[in-house]
């Protein structure tokens, strides 16, 4: 099977090759994402955060799991997530649900963050009222001075998630409007059944 074959019957395949192609176009964060939860009462809920690994399970993010999106997954897992880059015209969106990574995949990412944000992950109770930024700093600086060197533990609230997808839409900007949308959805086997819709 040619890599061409390979990406027109495997949504991360594809993924991974319009990833590559927006590394090499896009000025900053090719990994950029939407996030969307959903909250209490059905309200959506989204923010752009950072794609941290893929693999063909599924979509990796990191976070505050006291945060607001991190309660809304703690009680709904259905999650949607949307990729755009305006250099290439395209966009994918991807629907499913979450699960934990292990501890020893969190472990292991949180320990190639720089310093700081280890430490940030500590000082911030991310989500929550913040009577102004001197709060921050000054919570910055206590855990400073109490893990002084470079052996910061992994904090017991900052985890992550790896989004476990169900159906995949791939958008590709067409002149006048005529855009090509390609989906995938998950079958009953565990394979993919890929079809189109009219833009």
């Amino acid at each position: 099977m040619t890599d061409t074959e390979q990406t027109e019957k495997d949504p991360f395949a594809w993924f991974q090759h319009w990833m590559a192609e927006a590394e090499a176009s896009e000025p900053s964060n090719p990994n950029a994402m939407t996030v969307v939860t959903v909250g209490p009462g059905g309200k959506p809920s989204a923010r752009t955060i950072l794609l941290k690994g893929v693999d063909p399970r599924g979509f990796v993010f990191y976070t505050n799991t006291h945060s607001r999106k991190g309660d809304e997954l703690g009680t709904n897992p259905l999650v949607s997530l949307l990729f755009y880059w305006k250099s290439l015209g395209r966009q994918i969106r991807i629907e499913g649900r979450v699960e934990p990574v292990t501890a020893a995949e969190a472990d292991a990412y949180y320990a190639t963050r720089p310093r700081v944000s280890r430490l940030g992950a500590w000082a911030s109770d991310q989500s929550r009222p913040l009577s102004e930024r001197a709060e921050l700093e000054q919570r910055l600086k206590h855990f400073e001075e109490k893990y002084p060197g470079d052996d910061i533990p992994r904090p017991p609230h900052w985890s992550g998630y790896r989004v476990l997808p169900d159906r995949f839409e791939f958008w590709q900007d067409m002149p006048f409007r005529l855009h090509d949308r390609t989906i995938f959805e998950r079958a009953s086997d565990g394979g993919w059944n890929r079809g189109k819709l009219f833009p």
